[in-house]
């Protein structure tokens, strides 16, 4: 770590459960980050500034002038029609020119995604629908990759860590195949902007700590935001003993 960098990360290098190596870990991870919406965006530009050494965006998706309203590394109006990994790796250039940042502009099916999982240190599921989360969810189980998983809709929003290590309960435990889509999207069903801001930089401090190894991350553990009244709710998730994913192993 040279002389900039001791600077840039000083005050989390002062944190004692944090210090040099701690920060040295950092910037030696790397990270996918699948979704560059309003979820992907608190994320990657909190792991961009904390110094994670590599980061994978990934995302299809183009800029539209709805997504400006939360999507907040999509700022720039001028970005509108750009694809949201391209536009994001503008703003993490900008904010963190020190990280190697790469984008993936198309859609990982099952093979391309278990390369990617399998390079990385932790994977963030930042996507807003079943079918994606279902399959990051059996990818990183079966490469025993940690995975930090957030959702939110409306004015409620969710985070829960899963290990992948061989025990423990995994995406489908909570969700099973036939969860409704319709229900949970912000284009049907309206989000404050946020929302996604509290979950997204959540997931973002998660990352961090499984990477360090500090705290206590949400393994096992759904934390639900009910922002209308400010109510958090703590629960435990058992593993599903007839879950057709993580039971197998």
């Amino acid at each position: 770590m040279n002389d900039d960098q001791l600077l840039r990360y000083s005050r989390q290098i002062m944190l004692p459960y944090v210090d040099v190596k701690g920060q040295e870990k950092l910037l030696d991870a790397r990270v996918l980050i699948i979704g560059m919406g309003g979820l992907g965006s608190p994320v990657a530009m909190y792991l961009a500034t904390a110094g994670v050494g590599h980061l994978v965006l990934c995302d299809f998706d183009d800029v539209d002038l709805s997504n400006l309203q939360r999507q907040i590394i999509h700022s720039d109006p001028q970005r509108i029609g750009m694809n949201k990994a391209q536009s994001a790796y503008q703003t993490l250039h900008q904010l963190n020119p020190d990280i190697q940042i790469t984008t993936i502009t198309h859609r990982l099916e099952k093979d391309t995604l278990a390369e990617q999982v399998k390079l990385a240190d932790v994977v963030v599921d930042a996507t807003d629908n079943f079918d994606s989360r279902f399959l990051i969810n059996d990818v990183c189980v079966h490469q025993q990759t940690p995975l930090v998983s957030g959702a939110a809709i409306r004015m409620e929003g969710q985070i829960i860590v899963f290990a992948n290590q061989g025990k423990g309960p995994c995406y489908r435990c909570l969700y099973k195949d036939d969860a409704d889509d319709t229900a949970t999207t912000c284009s049907e069903n309206g989000i404050l902007a946020p929302v996604v801001g509290i979950i997204g930089s959540m997931q973002a401090t998660e990352v961090l700590k499984i990477i360090i190894g500090i705290g206590t991350p949400l393994y096992t553990s759904l934390l639900l935001l009910d922002a209308w009244t400010m109510d958090w709710r703590k629960m435990k998730l058992p593993a599903d003993p007839q879950c057709p994913v993580c039971s197998a192993l």
